[in-house]
């Protein structure tokens, strides 16, 4: 064991290096872990080695649902309204979409079987969230765009796992159609549900029980997501879902020790962004991948210049017709179709189901992914202002944070202020807090102000408010700064 913790250690060190630099020099992080895994395995300096595509699948797969409850977890529930409807359109008929077109430009272009097309469309379906929540949320876009490609690449991934799974049981077992969409249904209605149930029992567990440290509420939180994989993957459901369905709910309705649960989970899925490329790296050998340049190419082309933009005017078409989206917001979301990790964990589907062609697609699939990552991961920020659509966006934050401290009797509740919040530009005295509520302090481009009646809360001030502990008071404060009914 002892040098197997010390290689895990320095890979990680390194991973955490090339993400600062990836930061740095506005590169997707995803790519430079890729080439570090590659750099360090059999190919390259072999210093490590990883042949086993059954504990590189389900390494990912757990990795994922880190990385999936996190971004349920993240999402604010402005978010939900403003792109429920057109992201879970273009989560499922978008993703149909895309599979289907792409094993169809793969059959134009390339002397390939029906099922391998097939295959090659259905795991290159799906944006990918790591890929996206690390690219998308550090890119100037608009709001909406962000929201959109967040609810969508979240929510996406069940449908393109159904997609491979039943080529792949088409290809061994020949089920009936009907088999075929029972299983569907069954996939996507029972995850919905099992993260229904087990995050809401998770909600009032956390809102009620008193557990002490507040670590033990992050804790709590990360046992519920493996809670609802599990409950779905029991009645054959998607765990992906009901791992993104139960985050949802935890981040949207859990307001006292939200930040240490956010926070952990941030940190604990930049660890299984790292490890999970990292290790698809080392599954990886490059000495393969040029055998497969010219097909990987087509594909690409296929996937970024036909495929996306299908799916994505198809599934907003309405919103297109009644003009409540522009052309060029189409065009920028159609650009921003991120894939990454999840793909390439989809690729080794057919490696373990010992398909024939298993090796071709993984390495087909795993170049489709270097190649449009570097493209339009690195692009998006210049593609925005090329068309007028980038804008200055803070990090995100939701409504109100709670902020306990050691006395069990006592809230402290920091607010930001927001453009479209009623109470932006407006006194204490206009906007009275609730009875109880009290305004100890506003945090304003640095520096502390102790408020008075006419103090004006500007749009960016943090109002630092205290309160005594109760359930209500995240409902009311939220009601006292968006003027919505508790």
């Amino acid at each position: 064991m002892d040098p197997l913790v010390l290689g895990a250690g320095v890979l990680v060190v390194l991973g955490v290096l090339t993400a600062a630099l990836a930061e740095r020099i506005r590169m997707p992080a995803l790519l430079l872990f890729l080439g570090l895994g590659m750099l360090v395995g059999d190919d390259g300096l072999g210093l490590t080695s990883l042949d086993d595509p059954e504990v590189a699948q389900t390494a990912g797969v757990l990795a994922l649902l880190v990385i999936l409850f996190e971004g349920g977890l993240t999402t604010r529930a402005s978010d939900l309204r403003r792109a429920a409807a057109p992201g879970f359109l273009m989560a499922t008929l978008g993703v149909v979409l895309t599979a289907g077109t792409v094993a169809a430009g793969v059959l134009l272009l390339t002397d390939l079987e029906v099922t391998t097309a097939l295959l090659l469309g259905a795991v290159v379906s799906s944006t990918d969230a790591a890929a996206v929540f690390t690219v998308v949320r550090r890119s100037p876009l608009p709001r909406r765009i962000t929201s959109l490609l967040e609810v969508e690449s979240g929510a996406n991934d069940p449908m393109a796992v159904l997609l491979t799974v039943s080529v792949l049981e088409a290809w061994r077992l020949d089920p009936a159609p009907a088999d075929l969409v029972v299983f569907g249904l069954t996939q996507l209605g029972g995850g919905a549900f099992a993260g229904l149930v087990v995050g809401g029992v998770a909600v009032q567990l956390l809102r009620r029980a008193p557990l002490g440290a507040a670590t033990l509420y992050a804790i709590f939180a990360l046992g519920a997501a493996g809670a609802a994989y599990g409950l779905a993957a029991w009645f054959g459901a998607s765990g992906f879902l009901a791992v993104y369905v139960c985050g949802l709910l935890v981040g949207l309705y859990v307001p006292r020790h939200r930040r240490t649960i956010r926070a952990f989970h941030q940190a604990l899925a930049g660890l299984a962004e790292i490890g999970l490329f990292l290790l698809l790296g080392l599954l990886v050998f490059p000495s393969e991948l040029p055998g497969v340049t010219l097909p990987a190419i087509g594909i690409t082309a296929v996937l970024v210049v036909l495929a996306r933009p299908l799916a994505v005017h198809v599934c907003m078409g309405w919103y297109l017709l009644t003009r409540r989206w522009h052309p060029r917001e189409l065009a920028l979301v159609s650009w921003a179709g991120l894939r990454g990790a999840v793909p390439i964990v989809l690729a080794t589907f057919p490696l373990t189901q010992a398909y024939p062609q298993g090796a071709f697609i993984f390495n087909t699939i795993f170049f489709v992914v270097l190649v449009s990552t570097a493209l339009q991961g690195s692009s998006i920020g210049g593609f925005a202002r090329l068309l007028g659509l980038r804008e200055e966006v803070t990090v995100w934050a939701p409504i109100a944070e709670f902020l306990p401290v050691d006395d069990p009797d006592l809230d402290v509740i920091e607010v930001e202020v927001a453009d479209d919040m009623p109470i932006a530009d407006a006194t204490i005295r206009q906007r009275p807090l609730p009875d109880g509520f009290r305004v100890v302090a506003i945090v304003r481009e640095g520096r502390t102000l102790v408020p008075r009646g006419d103090t004006t809360m500007h749009p960016g001030d943090r109002i630092v408010i205290t309160t005594a502990t109760d359930p209500s008071n995240n409902d009311r404060i939220v009601s006292w700064a968006t003027g919505q009914p508790a």
